[in-house]
């Protein structure tokens, strides 16, 4: 972005957007931290049923919240949109606290997860109004640190409070609180420029069906299900896939942190390549060795440091994969249509973010876990391979918001 020294870009926007994902990040990874406390003690009543009840219903509201809540920023814009969400998500975070059993904690993580779910798409159509034309996979990718910064944040949190699972949900609610007044007074609305872009002409779902866009938002929708399902399956049973291998619960939790700390340097490398060699190569490319690296993690592994670096290979390609995804869905869409088509990616999404760790659920309680669990994972990045092809590197139709980072900027 070229601006003159008294019209530089404000940093507040990155960062704030950069926050919010780290919000979604702490959400990713929170029940898989805290499930195989909550199935061992049985407090509330958690068993293998209920930890797979409360991980599908907790997705079930991000991704109706991705659906029918983030598509409102393209008629009404991003930023009150981003404030009263993450003012809902953090409340009823706080409120799981107080839940007495199962059917409540439940609700309370379906209704959290609605306000959280039009978090990332607002976000990344934020970022990617603000960035400069030619530089969506960087803009996104980088964003997108955020969101496993969280996790990774998350993870270490829980290495340190566990078992008192109660502290993991404090801290996810309180921060949320404490960044909401940077998001009212610090983070600009889109501004005129930007706001014409959205409203010249209808939004809206309906325009997904219409020419060029449909068997784009298919395959994009194909990938995101199993993007997400490689996401939410890993982060969500990671710990418990290893403790089924025979590896200490201490072990599994490291190991989570490991597999977000290899999506972080991920995200930072797939940007910068998509944005030098294309999206769609790096983006097949990044499947594809998801694909391997989750096969191979289904074969045991004795030796601690190769068992590492194995799971950080894993992160580095599983996590940018479907960032790569949102980046692609950034270019390809014009502005106007922007969140709606991230919203119908990450919402589509969901639902395979719903059936990774629900399906990986019900191998844990049949006893199958591993090495089925990492099978269904490896065939996942497969297809989603075959679903990508189907999408081109980019559309005429699309237009830029080339132009558009001058208008955001703020001194």
């Amino acid at each position: 972005m070229t601006t003159s020294p008294s019209a530089r870009p404000s940093r507040w926007p990155v960062w704030l957007c950069w926050l919010a994902m780290v919000l979604d990040g702490f959400d990713l990874v929170v029940l898989g931290t805290v499930i195989p406390t909550l199935i061992k003690t049985g407090e509330l009543g958690f068993d293998a049923v209920g930890a797979t009840f409360v991980a599908t219903i907790s997705l079930v509201g991000v991704g109706l919240g991705a659906l029918f809540i983030a598509p409102l920023s393209d008629r009404f814009g991003r930023r009150n949109l981003l404030v009263a969400c993450v003012l809902w998500f953090s409340l009823l975070t706080l409120a799981v606290v107080w839940a007495p059993n199962v059917a409540v904690f439940g609700a309370l993580r379906l209704l959290a997860g609605a306000g959280l779910g039009a978090c990332l798409p607002a976000a990344l159509a934020y970022m990617n109004d603000y960035a400069p034309a030619g530089s969506a996979g960087k803009s996104t990718t980088r964003t997108m640190t955020g969101y496993h910064v969280g996790a990774v944040a998350t993870a270490f949190l829980a290495m340190i409070v566990i078992p008192d699972w109660r502290i993991m949900f404090v801290v996810g609610g309180v921060s949320g609180l404490v960044l909401l007044p940077f998001l009212w007074f610090k983070l600009p609305e889109t501004l005129p420029a930007a706001r014409a872009a959205r409203t010249e002409e209808q939004t809206g779902f309906r325009n997904l069906v219409k020419k060029p866009y449909p068997l784009i938002a298919a395959a994009i929708g194909a990938a995101s299900f199993m993007g997400l399902l490689l996401v939410y399956g890993l982060n969500t049973w990671l710990p418990q896939l290893m403790a089924s291998a025979g590896y200490p619960v201490s072990a599994g939790l490291s190991l989570l942190l490991v597999l977000n700390l290899g999506a972080v340097a991920g995200l930072i490398i797939a940007g910068i390549l998509a944005d030098k060699h294309g999206t769609k190569p790096v983006v097949l490319l990044w499947f594809g060795l998801s694909a391997v690296c989750l096969g191979l993690l289904s074969i045991k592994v004795d030796n601690a440091v190769l068992l590492n670096a194995l799971v950080f290979v894993t992160g580095v390609f599983v996590f940018s994969s479907q960032v790569l995804v949102y980046a692609w869905v950034s270019q390809l869409f014009p502005a106007r249509l922007r969140a709606t088509a991230l919203g119908f990616a990450a919402g589509v999404g969901r639902v395979g973010a719903i059936a990774g760790p629900a399906v990986t659920g019900g191998l844990v309680a049949a006893g199958i876990a591993y090495p089925w669990g990492f099978y269904v994972f490896a065939a996942a990045g497969a297809l989603a391979v075959v679903a990508l092809l189907a999408v081109p590197h980019a559309m005429a139709a699309a237009g830029t918001s080339a132009g558009l980072s001058k208008d955001l900027s703020r001194s």
